[in-house]
């Protein structure tokens, strides 16, 4: 009777519906497994990046060296550094064309917000698949579940005496699909939930430093003009 109930015994004698079903589940849970790690990966490394990137802005560091530096030698998944390369290039190139500080800034700001666009379309990516997986795969599971039930008691109709030992595989091969889509679904709501949370704290970083690195312009832009006149 053990032999005979067991999970793989279940499954492999289970309605092709319901065995379908358990496949999408299991594809959707290991990729899910595979983009976690990866994204796990990517925030790690964004993370440490943003950090090496500030104690070097910070350091008092000449701006045109240091545009240089991170130009030569990019640091992958900084996103910070890639506001500042985006907004300093505009910051240059404009004040070789004009002497309106307005227009300067302007232009300069408009780079770091397609930089940071692009950043956060990095961090995001493939978010919302797990945000998916976590919000259908126990609705999917169920609905194996519900079929497989279904197609149990279609078959007690067939039968003159049911017993529990006729009704459980059928019950039990059925249920197999909702606890399937639970498994996948519960790592990737966590995931999500999380991953939101760093993508958030990491383009909040982001956001402010473009703000404070604004400001900076803005006073080297106006104290050139004062020099200037």
């Amino acid at each position: 009777m053990e032999t005979e109930l067991s999970v793989w015994h279940l499954i492999a004698n289970a309605g092709i519906l319901v065995q379908l079903v358990m496949l999408l589940l299991m594809l959707a849970s290991v990729v899910s497994w595979a983009l976690i790690f990866q994204r796990l990966q990517v925030f790690r490394k964004a993370r440490q990046a943003q950090l090496e990137f500030e104690d070097r802005f910070w350091s008092g560091m000449d701006l045109g060296q240091l545009y240089k530096e991170v130009s030569a030698e990019p640091t992958p998944f900084s996103g910070m550094e890639s506001v500042f390369r985006a907004g300093f290039k505009e910051f240059s190139r404009l004040r070789q064309q004009s002497r309106d500080a307005d227009a300067v800034m302007e232009g300069t700001q408009r780079a770091m917000r397609v930089a940071f666009s692009r950043e956060q379309e990095r961090l995001e990516t493939h978010l919302p698949f797990l945000a998916t997986v976590g919000s259908t795969s126990p609705y999917v599971g169920l609905f194996g579940t519900v079929w497989g039930i279904m197609n149990s008691f279609r078959g007690l109709a067939q039968v003159q005496q049911a017993t529990l030992a006729t009704v459980a595989p059928g019950i039990s091969e059925a249920l197999i699909a909702t606890a399937m889509g639970l498994f996948a679904a519960i790592p990737a709501v966590i995931a999500y939930n999380r991953f939101s949370a760093m993508s958030d704290a990491l383009l909040k970083n982001y956001e402010t430093f473009a703000e404070e690195f604004s400001s900076i312009l803005h006073r080297r832009v106006h104290n050139s003009d004062q020099a200037a006149a």
